[in-house]
């Protein structure tokens, strides 16, 4: 009787440790983890609205090929004559390409897309997305979902220590709920919102229905978002879905100086002579982006073909000797010959946003964000009514 006794306190002591864990813990994040929610939950169908409202990014299809890289970045040069292209894109058939310049200006950086025609290389649109007098709402959203509009090196550690008590607090808010919403008498009243209750029942259990039914899509995008925001959170998943191997990192192969001869006379660019020896290989990719500007002389050729309208987790890498354009075999750069932890990379972007799952999964990541968002605010009212309540017993 005695060994229940302890074993039933010693619970009991668990429960009060964790419940008070959640509620301040909650109270303290509440306010970081209803930003990130919420600007998450817009920024989910960024590209979605950006289709609907820029209409240059789109052409009409043609029945022939696209033109190569460097008639493209000498367009967009002409647009952008003092800055160099930091990357160039191409979409699928309906598509325009993009060519990116990066430049800063007074220790400010300013970012801008030129908008070409893929089959003929006319110019389309120059947008600058980035920069002082420029206005781009989804850039606003992000610099909040990432680092609350505060300068990068502060706000994303304050995110990912949010992020990562958010993912705590998932936890937590289960233990609370399993033992006692488990009952025969609670069950319906566990799952289900009571929408004639008044304002106290129906917040009470917007914030404990919802917080369940959403519970273990929150964890996955919570984890996710802890895969950016700290390296050795990365490592450690890494390390666990790979079987005990290290985290490797992005790393690209090394051309062979010795021979830049090679390239001396050629009349045709090697970024060129690359981009069709992929094309040969990718004859229906549906995105494709390139490194237009090899900043060391051992520098390699990066080709990204994705194989996806819409989503970049699927995707094959090249990479080339920017002399000999001999093919180097990189481990886990095309996506169905990697390893599983090296998808699960590529997937977590994806994942994120829930673009792996077509339109519905956008649909669902927005909800569980908008969920997400709800429950700092729903918490603090149960806190609130709570204290409330406990005022007026001791009157």
């Amino acid at each position: 009787m005695k060994k229940y006794k302890a074993k039933s306190s010693k619970k009991s002591n668990f429960r009060k440790l964790n419940d008070w864990l959640h509620l301040w813990l909650g109270l303290f994040s509440g306010i970081i983890v209803f930003i990130v929610s919420i600007t998450g939950c817009i920024y989910v169908f960024e590209k979605e609205i950006k289709d609907a409202m820029e209409p240059w990014r789109f052409v009409e299809v043609k029945n022939q090929d696209f033109v190569p890289p460097t008639q493209l970045l000498d367009t967009a040069k002409v647009y952008m004559p003092n800055s160099e292209p930091s990357g160039l894109t191409y979409s699928n058939k309906e598509g325009a390409a993009a060519v990116g310049f990066n430049s800063f200006e007074n220790g400010e950086r300013h970012f801008t897309a030129v908008f070409m025609n893929p089959y003929t290389g006319e110019f389309i649109k120059k947008q600058q997305i980035m920069g002082s007098g420029n206005f781009d709402f989804f850039r606003l959203i992000i610099d909040g979902h990432r680092a609350l509009w505060l300068p990068y090196d502060i706000g994303r550690p304050i995110v990912g220590v949010a992020t990562l008590i958010f993912v705590f607090l998932i936890i937590s808010g289960l233990v609370m709920w399993w033992p006692k919403n488990l009952k025969k008498g609670n069950r319906k009243k566990s799952f289900s919102i009571k929408w004639k209750g008044n304002f106290k029942r129906v917040n009470y259990d917007l914030h404990n229905v919802l917080g369940f039914y959403s519970l273990l899509f929150a964890l996955v995008i919570g984890i996710t978002g802890l895969v950016w925001s700290f390296e050795w959170f990365e490592d450690s998943l890494y390390y666990v879905t790979s079987g005990g191997e290290e985290h490797p990192g992005h790393h690209h192969p090394h051309s062979d100086i010795s021979k830049s001869y090679l390239v001396e006379d050629d009349t045709i660019s090697a970024l060129d002579r690359a981009w069709y020896k992929t094309l040969a290989k990718e004859d229906n990719f549906q995105g494709m982006y390139l490194s237009p500007n090899l900043k060391d002389k051992d520098d390699a050729i990066e080709i990204v073909a994705y194989q996806d309208h819409g989503s970049f987790y699927n995707k094959n890498e090249y990479f080339y000797d920017q002399y000999t354009l001999e093919e180097f075999e990189v481990e886990g750069a095309k996506y169905e010959e990697a390893s599983f932890a090296d998808q699960l990379v590529s997937l977590n972007y994806d994942i994120h946003i829930g673009a792996v799952w077509g339109l519905p999964g956008k649909i669902l990541a927005f909800l569980v964000s908008l969920i997400c968002a709800s429950l700092p605010v729903t918490g603090f009212l149960v806190w609130w009514n709570k204290k409330k309540k406990g005022k007026k017993r001791k009157a």
